[in-house]
């Protein structure tokens, strides 16, 4: 049986690292928001001949005021231009000046005012589930109180997966974002949303092995307990996650790029969770036990 809470103050150092990174490249980086929080249009072309360099395009565009208009390279002829909100005739207009030699796949336009409210209720729609979580999980290990309170697991599944499995993604994404223009959208909130679920999930498997062979096995400490059920359920998550993880690699890898960036929050969230669920959460746990001792000495 592999000691895995004898290593605890290591993964808590690792995954401290990664959470300071992260709160770093939030505050200075911050997001670079798409068009579905900022307002905007998105238009998505194919050259028929050869694919103009984005000097040239943008030289083309320069005089229309686009605002802060980013290109984007999809496959070898393919290109994603985001802008400005913009009408009919200035859509058009960019059309005529690219020559005609595109063929257009896609264009999307999204006002300011319906961005704000999907931010407002982004944030909400979190914070509800949040507190949904604590107090279901509060719930359902209410007969396994002992030696540690049934509100802990919920509290503890809910700060891990969101301090730890949600906010070291958005800390990437904040970091790709600088460096590589990466922007935040509406289908990557929705994988932070399932990656949400996924985690807490994963989370409460490996409690829930806690919580029988707390009421089964009798003469061992609650460490030791904890231990035995990590060892029991390690194969499980790994398995599970792998399933997922081959599926989401080959989406990322050979998918369009519509669905590349959605590909990889899940990626980065399902292997943070895994590994959250078994070497985070429960050394958790543990920590709550011993701290509430030391209280009482």
């Amino acid at each position: 049986m592999f000691p895995f809470l004898k290593y605890r103050k290591i993964y808590f150092i690792f995954s401290g690292i990664l959470i300071l990174v992260s709160i770093f490249s939030l505050i200075f980086f911050r997001f670079n928001l798409g068009i579905d929080f900022t307002g905007g249009a998105i238009l998505e072309i194919e050259f028929k001949k050869e694919r103009i360099a984005n000097q040239e395009i943008e030289k083309k565009l320069a005089d229309l005021h686009l605002g802060s208009l980013t290109l984007q390279s999809t496959e070898e002829k393919g290109l994603i231009l985001r802008m400005r909100d913009i009408n009919e005739e200035t859509h058009q207009e960019i059309l005529k000046r690219l020559n005609g030699e595109i063929v257009e796949k896609r264009f999307e336009s999204i006002g300011p005012v319906i961005g704000s409210e999907l931010k407002q209720k982004t944030k909400i729609f979190t914070f509800l589930i949040l507190i949904a979580i604590i107090f279901y999980i509060a719930f359902a290990f209410r007969k396994a109180s002992r030696p540690v309170s049934s509100w802990q697991y919920g509290l503890t599944a809910a700060l891990v997966a969101f301090f730890h499995d949600i906010l070291i993604p958005l800390g990437i994404f904040s970091l790709l974002g600088k460096f590589y223009q990466v922007q935040l959208t509406i289908p990557i909130v929705v994988g932070l949303l399932t990656i949400l679920g996924y985690s807490v999930h994963d989370t409460i498997v490996v409690f829930d092995r806690i919580r029988e062979n707390l009421l089964r096995k009798r003469g061992i400490t609650f460490e030791e307990t904890v231990d035995q059920s990590l060892n029991q359920t390690l194969s499980r998550s790994i398995n599970t996650s792998l399933t997922s993880l081959f599926v989401l690699a080959a989406i990322f890898f050979f998918g369009g790029p519509t669905l590349k960036y959605f590909a990889l929050i899940l990626i980065l969230g399902i292997s943070l969770g895994t590994y959250s669920s078994i070497f985070i959460a429960s050394p958790i746990l543990v920590g709550w036990l011993k701290l509430r001792e030391r209280q009482r000495k």
